[in-house]
């Protein structure tokens, strides 16, 4: 039931947040132990770049979960400099708008994102 009310909220957060190769979408992606953002332009149907919790960089730290939110926003930010990406939009999938997705944004924004 939960799962299904998330994928509901999902879909009506998708009919505005689409991703351009100018300004593609910021995908937040959370599960109880891990949290992983992707830039994705809708137009191409293509990630352009992901980070997770799992990357090598930041698993290796052995963070806490709060600790790799903000580091799984900070690298995300990096990789999107270095691609020349400096706007996105941004798409929660679902999920509210603090904690661990706050965490990931707000660290995002602090390394240049803009959103």
């Amino acid at each position: 039931m939960i799962h299904e009310s998330r994928k509901r909220r999902h879909l009506h957060i998708r009919h505005r947040a689409v991703g351009t190769p100018e300004r593609p979408r910021l995908c937040v992606k959370r599960s109880n132990r891990h949290i992983a953002a992707q830039l994705i332009d809708d137009t191409a149907d293509r990630v352009l770049t992901g980070v997770s919790s799992l990357t090598p960089e930041i698993s290796a730290r052995k963070l806490k979960p709060m600790e790799a939110c903000s580091a799984v926003g900070k690298l995300l930010a990096e990789k999107a400099k270095g691609m020349g990406i400096g706007k996105v939009v941004f798409d929660r999938a679902g999920y509210r708008y603090h904690g661990r997705v706050k965490a990931l944004a707000e660290a995002a924004r602090e390394g240049g994102l803009d959103f």
